[in-house]
């Protein structure tokens, strides 16, 4: 196995595996990069079957339901991510992290495309380590005592009536996180709000809420936390709900760009008053930039 950093701060790409046949100990040190690098990518794969994409992401854990989208009819357990000519929206066009609305949000997501435009489609990944080691001492200290909500109905209701999702009187989940979070492997805090779930920030006004919540988003979105994949035909994403957002680009109208993806179960956001990780030396001589 090898293990190709893209950038200093987030992202790697790993080769010489073969996802379907993963040794025990190949899954280990799979694990211990993710781990490290956040989000890994693979290019050297043939097209999953379904039932051998889901295997694959049982071995991180218990798989998580969508709580909307329309599931593929021979393995209730992967969501077709599907942009065409006719579409009206794209899937992950904006800044998030997957279902963040959920008790239990995704702990990782696992994307495999099928069919991609000519140009175009790439998907950004930022990483909310380096937004929250990078924030000030006095800024971490006021968002290490707050919480905000999560919701979702703004989203999903009507969202995929095209493809046959009834939601008439469905009660879309919502829920209340820690603006901080502790990962559970890297001890490290990652910033665990988003601009596409968030609402409110509780405790704050209106106004107070919604001038932190813009500069924290702008704050995540800053270039020197991204890593920019493009895709090649049954390429292979896998990143971490927990310290990542992503963005899907919906450049390439009216091209398609059609896959395969697979949520992990993850555990209720929380955070530890204990010391936290250490960020990498880069990125701690950075962090007044």
């Amino acid at each position: 196995m090898k293990v190709q950093p893209l950038t200093p701060i987030i992202g790697a790409e790993v080769s010489g595996l073969d996802l379907c046949r993963l040794t025990d100990r190949q899954f280990d040190g799979l694990s211990d990069a993710f781990t490290e690098h956040s989000v890994l990518f693979f290019r050297d794969q043939d097209a999953m079957a379904p039932a051998d994409q889901v295997a694959f992401a049982k071995r991180f854990g218990p798989l998580h339901t969508h709580p909307a989208a329309p599931t593929l009819a021979e393995q209730d357990e992967i969501f077709v991510i599907h942009a065409h000519k006719d579409s009206k929206i794209a899937n992950g066009n904006g800044w998030h992290t997957d279902v963040s609305c959920d008790e239990e949000p995704p702990l990782a997501t696992i994307l495999q495309l099928h069919l991609l435009p000519k140009t175009g489609g790439d998907t950004l990944f930022a990483s909310m380590y380096a937004a929250y080691e990078t924030l000030s001492e006095t800024m971490k200290a006021f968002l290490l005592t707050l919480k905000a909500h999560h919701e979702s109905e703004h989203i999903y209701r009507g969202r995929y009536a095209d493809r046959g999702a009834a939601d008439e009187d469905k009660v879309y989940p919502r829920a209340l996180h820690p603006m901080i979070r502790t990962h559970p492997e890297s001890k490290r805090r990652a910033l665990y709000v988003n601009p596409s779930f968030t609402t409110r920030i509780e405790g704050l006004s209106k106004q107070e809420s919604d001038a932190l919540l813009t500069m924290l988003y702008q704050h995540q979105q800053r270039p020197e936390f991204q890593v920019r994949f493009n895709w090649s035909p049954n390429a292979i994403a896998l990143w971490d709900n927990r310290c990542t957002h992503h963005f899907a680009m919906w450049d390439y109208w009216p091209e398609e760009r059609k896959g395969h993806r697979v949520t992990i179960k993850g555990e209720r956001p929380y955070l530890e008053a204990t010391k936290e990780g250490s960020a990498p030396e880069n990125l701690r001589l950075s962090r007044q930039l």
